[in-house]
């Protein structure tokens, strides 16, 4: 195997040793990546808090990006100068073949990203829902109740007050006609 690499001219041993090493790294930081351990925090452990929501957004340049670049960037001119292509065209198609890799990658972690959900409640979707009085909820909004209505997917029970002139107790159905400014469900009486 030795007597193999001394054999290669100098620039076919730079594509070899960039494919093998960046080929064991990548290997590495996928096995990483699916059994769970976090290929990008190789520095340390750090826990941050952050507010908002602005997820990852379009990453180019990460150390996996470039991992997959220079892998792809070693195998393709390894099999352009094993099929004889000049020193010019074979390093035009190894960084193209390997800025392709980069975008593939770079847009495959930006859509899965964009697949999560963040869970967050929004009451607007509660509107014209149906549901059932949980707590009782005073006539002429005297006293606010709960109901439990499907919102997002998700049984709730969440807070609310009627405009009809009895109070609704337990079991009434509700339809959701209006949500307050500050979160309140303003529900009617069905099957009145």
């Amino acid at each position: 195997m030795e007597q193999w690499f001394e054999a290669l001219p100098l620039f076919e041993k730079i594509y070899w040793a960039v494919a093998l090493i960046s080929s064991a790294i990548f290997i590495v930081l996928i096995v990483m990546t699916l059994f769970g351990g976090d290929a990008d925090d190789l520095g340390g452990d750090v826990d941050t808090d952050i507010e908002g929501d602005a997820g990852i957004g379009f990453q180019f340049l990460s150390f996996k990006n470039l991992m997959g670049f220079f892998t792809i960037f070693g195998w393709s001119g390894i099999s352009c100068l094993d099929n004889g292509l000049s020193t010019t065209l074979t390093v035009l198609i190894s960084v193209t073949c390997g800025l392709l890799m980069m975008t593939a990658m770079a847009a495959l972690f930006y859509y899965l990203a964009k697949l999560q959900s963040s869970g967050t409640l929004k009451l607007k979707n509660a509107l014209n829902q149906i549901g059932e009085v949980y707590l009782t909820i005073g006539a002429n909004r005297s006293s606010i109740g709960k109901v439990s209505i499907n919102v997002q997917g998700t049984l709730r029970e969440l807070e609310a007050l009627t405009d009809e002139a009895n109070d609704l107790n337990q079991s009434n159905v509700v339809r959701v006609k209006e949500v307050t400014a500050n979160g309140i469900l303003i529900v009617e009486l069905l099957n009145k």
